[in-house]
């Protein structure tokens, strides 16, 4: 039976491993567990995995140089943070220096499966676009030599309008794909990590009115979180946004704070 993927589980509590192990092998995933980090490196030595989940509380060399050495040998790995609440800090910490994201222990295996498959297809999409504006290409190129006065470009497929409102969620210069998960500004594709494009999701539907840090947390991402957890968490994630969309983001224009409250975009 073909796998869905493989995936390496580091974190020295036993029941976890075995636990979360028979979630994934259910979905037919192909799973190696470890319970440190010398464990780990051997089995990443030997090869990449589709997926990594990491504890950061682990023996002798912490999550964190574990963390740093994986980015070293597989800068594209999708690394997961496993962290208990007492932990948060860390866990943000370790998405800062380049884990995708973090999930709260005791492990939700529907949320987990579901973050899985979110992350995979992410990881096939530049694989895909690359097929899709190849194919593209050459059909406009049998076009052009058909009709010679026939001048198209692949960039024309981004002006099309959005006529599905259950699919396109438009405001101002943001259109955001619902189902494809990509968002445009000004006709132009902003690229986002899925629980990014989430979080512009919520800032998006609330639009005009602030979103609270704690109910921002909860809509993208399904934390409970204490209002001082969820501020932190969502300066990093607000951060990045403004990265990725604002022109100045020193002095963002689009995603505004709402001192002591929460953010608001304007569009």
């Amino acid at each position: 039976m073909t796998k869905n993927g493989t995936i390496l589980i580091v974190d020295d509590e036993k029941n976890l491993r075995n636990t979360l192990s028979k979630v994934l092998q259910k979905e037919n995933f192909s799973v190696t567990g470890a319970s440190n980090a010398q464990e780990a490196l051997q089995y990443l030595q030997a090869g990449s995995f589709d997926i990594t989940f990491l504890d950061l509380m682990l023996p002798g060399m912490d999550g964190l140089t574990l963390l740093a050495k994986i980015r070293e040998m597989y800068p594209e790995m999708p690394v997961l943070i496993l962290t208990a609440n007492a932990s948060l800090e860390s866990a943000i910490e370790a998405v800062r220096k380049g884990a995708r994201d973090y999930l709260l222990k005791p492990v939700d295996p529907p949320r987990i499966i579901a973050r899985i498959n979110d992350i995979l297809k992410e990881q096939l999409q530049p694989k895909r676009q690359r097929e899709i504006v190849g194919q593209i290409q050459t059909l406009v190129g049998e076009l052009q030599h058909l009709r010679g006065d026939v001048h198209l470009s692949a960039e024309l497929l981004t002006t099309l309008p959005p006529t599905d409102p259950a699919r396109f969620l438009k405001r101002g210069s943001f259109t955001l794909d619902l189902h494809a998960r990509h968002v445009t500004l000004d006709g132009k594709l902003i690229p986002l990590s899925p629980t990014n494009f989430d979080y512009l999701t919520t800032l998006i539907r609330h639009c005009p009115d602030p979103v609270s840090y704690v109910e921002l947390v909860k809509e993208s991402q399904g934390y409970e979180l204490t209002r001082i957890e969820a501020q932190e968490m969502t300066r990093w994630r607000i951060h990045e946004l403004r990265k990725a969309i604002e022109p100045e983001p020193k002095k963002p224009q689009n995603i505004i704070t709402v001192r002591g409250q929460g953010y608001r975009i304007v569009v």
